[in-house]
């Protein structure tokens, strides 16, 4: 059933001036890629004497960082990416332990989008997980820094940065964690398909997480052409989802754990109770039928998307009942916790417009709605994780959704 959930590859939204790449057709891959790799790990971020290939036509052209750009200030300075800041009860005075909401995002780009959603969670008091794309905070004009494994030098299919664009995320990243928002790497270029990230070894992640952690570092500086200190230390980021929810899992969790991070958000799963999957909480998109109908679709906007119209906008006059649809489909999903001892909920998103706004519509709408019930906390990844490490997990009902 979760196979049949798992529709089409999810698609992260390109920055300003990127091309979009056209709908994905093909299957997300739900167990480890049918080819081995070959090669050595290409994956790496040095810094260049001249800048790389120019941006897109359509593109604002980034200014050029001068030769003699200072570094950013030691780590220790920086925010850590994964506050936790709040402990909740390990029971109910119903003897259920808490139901917990997560909501997370991949790619973390839009600026007006980030504006939106943290207003949302500030009026239930909720906390959310921001997968960051490493490209959006560094300039297009020093790509070419970037080696991916079997890409060309500066390869991108999410587009990069330009100045002003990296310089508002780098504020409002710092804003969002002073907020008790949690960061986590969503990685770089977002590769996916038969010649995307299922072949990489532990090895190529390991070098991919490093040229994330060298954009988050540098890519604020490189682009104002000064000292400009880092949005957080990214050696304190704890949880992954891989793009389009790909990859070898052994592989990339091996590289994860070698880290020290604590969980991974890209299995498709039920819901069900979190386990530990190669050293790592498995916080998974979670297989649910979407309302009315016997499909099964994965808790992401974009397979709802798929789910309902095969990806494609439909028209306006159709946005109210496919919202309704998808909010329907979260209430079901939520009652369905319920009667299987509160195990959590996990919603995954995009900062996107699509089809009409129906996705982030229906979303604002749950988290406005459920996050104040009593029974109900809307945490980040990293809060579960806490919660989970200090209370353990529950024992009860594990039957598939």
């Amino acid at each position: 059933m979760v196979v049949a959930a798992v529709l089409a590859g999810c698609a992260d939204v390109p920055l300003e001036g990127a091309p979009t790449p056209g709908v994905p057709t093909s299957a997300e891959p739900t167990g480890k890629p049918t080819s081995k790799p070959t090669g050595k790990p290409t994956s790496k971020l040095t810094p260049k004497s001249s800048p790389g290939p120019s941006m897109p036509p359509s593109s604002p052209k980034p200014s050029t960082p001068a030769a003699t750009a200072s570094m950013p200030p030691a780590a220790g300075n920086l925010l850590a990416a994964a506050p936790v800041t709040r402990s909740f009860p390990g029971r109910l005075p119903d003897g259920k332990p808490p139901l917990f909401v997560v909501v997370s995002f991949d790619g973390a780009g839009d600026l007006m989008l980030w504006s939106r959603w943290r207003a949302v969670a500030k009026q239930v008091d909720a906390r959310m997980t921001f997968f960051l794309s490493g490209p959006y905070l560094y300039p297009g004009d020093r790509r070419s820094d970037y080696t991916p494994p079997y890409k060309k030098p500066g390869a991108s299919d999410i587009g990069w940065g330009d100045t002003a664009g990296i310089l508002g995320r780098t504020k409002v990243l710092r804003e969002a964690i002073a907020e008790g928002h949690e960061i986590g790497t969503h990685a770089n270029g977002h590769f996916c398909g038969t010649n995307g990230i299922g072949r990489w070894t532990t090895a190529q992640w390991i070098a991919e997480l490093g040229a994330f952690d060298r954009m988050v570092r540098t890519g604020p500086s490189l682009a104002a052409g000064k000292t400009v200190a880092p949005p957080f230390d990214p050696a304190t980021v704890k949880g992954m989802r891989t793009p389009c929810l790909e990859g070898d899992r052994s592989a990339y969790r091996l590289a994860m754990a070698q880290r020290g991070m604590l969980y991974d958000a890209s299995a498709p799963g039920y819901i069900a109770w979190p386990k530990k999957a190669n050293g790592l909480w498995n916080f998974p998109l979670q297989s649910v039928t979407l309302a009315g109908t016997s499909k099964k679709t994965l808790t992401m906007d974009y397979n709802l998307w798929f789910a309902q119209t095969q990806a494609r906008k439909a028209p306006l006059a159709q946005a109210p009942a496919l919202k309704a649809q998808v909010l329907a489909t979260y209430r079901q999903a939520l009652a369905k916790s319920r009667a299987s001892g509160n195990p959590p909920l996990f919603l995954g998103n995009h900062f996107n417009r699509w089809n009409n706004s129906v996705y982030s519509d229906a979303l604002t709408t749950f988290v406005l709605e459920t996050c104040k019930q009593p029974d109900v906390q809307c945490v980040s990844n990293m809060e579960l994780a806490s919660w989970l490490t200090k209370y353990g997990v529950p024992r009860g009902p594990r039957q598939p959704s």
